[in-house]
């Protein structure tokens, strides 16, 4: 089963970073006031390179100078079942320690996404 991450970034603005596993790589977001818990509400997660896989462990310090620099350590992690797949809309069930649920990332412009959870079915 595929895998996620949230990783809790401390560069020079605080936000969280959630990266799926899919094609072989982290597909990133950085999500700026995190990934919510409670149904409906909807976060901004504005698209970012992947990353290799081997990332989804990281915990640590990025140096000043370099791309990221700060702290980063995971929020949360656990696996994940993709139910729909679409150009613009990802709808996927996370089993995390902290985040549990259907939840749904849907594209809006540019690199701007939209992640919520969905009402239980």
């Amino acid at each position: 089963m595929p895998r996620f991450v949230i990783h809790k970034h401390k560069a020079t603005h605080l936000h969280y970073d959630f990266r799926l596993e899919m094609d072989g790589v982290l597909k990133s977001w950085a999500v700026p006031k995190g990934v919510s818990e409670e149904t409906g509400i909807k976060r901004l997660a504005v698209a970012v390179e992947d990353h290799p896989l081997d990332y989804i462990d990281f915990e640590g310090i990025i140096p000043e100078g370099q791309y990221g620099a700060g702290t980063v350590e995971i929020w949360d992690n656990g696996n994940y079942e993709l139910e729909s797949r679409e150009k613009e809309k990802l709808v996927f069930k996370l089993n995390g320690k902290k985040l549990k649920g259907r939840y749904a990332l849907i594209h809006t412009n540019g690199k701007n996404w939209l992640v919520f959870k969905l009402k239980a079915t």
